[in-house]
């Protein structure tokens, strides 16, 4: 066989291990767009959750989704109300993940950023350390997910997968008079449309720097469990 040959097989194979090896902790990303007017600072107000979509209202999953939103306002200085006491606040809540889409790619070569390309410019990461030792990372484009490389990188070689794109909507009202105190809305791609697994991500993108800035589109990424 021939040197050059046998030398980019053998550089494809590594670059194969190392994406294989990367896939098996994927962050999730996704984009998150937050507004809010009045939504007064927490001192123990109390919020009742409910489903924008009434189908949704009562049932088992719903109710585990809606703890998830219970937990982190409650980690913010807010309070789930009473049986039959009114809340001050009621949250509505709506999410679901589409039937997908096939997306069509190129596999990378040996320019591609996990061998050191792009440069600074391409990957500014901050990290924050999150609840249950989570890390979220503002700023991560991930290639893949996000749009590809462009022309003029990477081999021939073509490879299709199906994309979902999940979403998770969440708006708090005043009780008293139902006046809009805060909406928001994530949204991610991924390869699986598992929402036992997207929800709970998407409660923790939204509420990363909750309430954040009024009007401000952020891409967050949720790193993988830390492995113990």
């Amino acid at each position: 066989m021939n040197k050059n040959i046998s030398r980019r097989l053998g550089l494809a194979a590594i670059a194969g291990a190392a994406l294989a090896l990367a896939g098996c902790a994927t962050p999730f990303k996704a984009d998150v767009a937050r507004f809010q007017t009045q939504l007064p600072a927490p001192q123990g107000q109390s919020f009742a959750i409910e489903a924008s979509n009434p189908a949704l209202q009562g049932g088992i999953e719903f109710g585990q989704y809606a703890n998830l939103v219970a937990g982190e306002l409650t980690r913010y200085g807010y309070r789930p109300a009473a049986n039959g006491e009114r809340p001050d606040m009621v949250v509505r809540m709506d999410y679901g993940v589409d039937k997908g889409r096939e997306r069509v790619v190129s596999s990378p070569g040996f320019g591609d950023p996990w061998y050191g390309g792009f440069g600074p410019s391409y990957y500014r990461p901050v990290i924050v350390r999150g609840p249950r030792g989570r890390r979220y990372v503002y700023g991560w484009r991930d290639p893949f997910l996000w749009g590809g490389f462009g022309p003029g990188w990477g081999y021939n070689d073509v490879s299709s997968y199906t994309v979902y794109t999940s979403g998770l909507n969440l708006q708090i009202n005043r009780a008293a008079d139902g006046y809009r105190l805060f909406e928001g809305h994530a949204e991610a791609q991924s390869r699986d449309n598992n929402l036992q697994a997207l929800v709970p991500n998407l409660v923790e993108a939204m509420f990363t720097g909750f309430p954040g800035n009024s009007g401000e589109r952020v891409r967050i990424t949720v790193a993988p469990p830390e492995k113990g």
